[in-house]
């Protein structure tokens, strides 16, 4: 199964979807954003509910957010809350007058 999600991981419509994702992000770590400090080198798109064990959240926006090596390496660990990534990705998609 896992060898299958990280298939996914290699295919336009992912390097497309990680481009927006970021994009949306102000290319902008979520977690440092959320502390107020601005980091914009080595990020990357990480998948909050991994795709081992949800193959179909693989492009979702919801399950992606954009964050720096650090937080991913933190993330990927489970250091940091999936719940809070996930609050973090909801204020990313939520417009600023809501």
């Amino acid at each position: 199964m896992r060898r299958e999600a990280e298939k996914g991981r290699y295919t336009s419509a992912w390097h497309q979807k990680a481009k927006e994702i970021k994009e949306r992000s102000n290319y902008l770590c979520a977690v440092c954003l959320d502390n107020r400090i601005l980091t914009y080198d080595g990020l990357e798109v990480h998948h909050i509910v991994k795709i081992a064990d949800r193959p179909e959240l693989l492009l979702e926006d919801s399950n992606l957010i954009c964050l720096c090596v650090q937080h991913h390496k933190q993330a990927d660990r489970g250091c940091i809350s999936p719940d809070y990534l996930m609050r973090l990705a909801r204020l990313r998609d939520t417009p600023p007058d809501r």
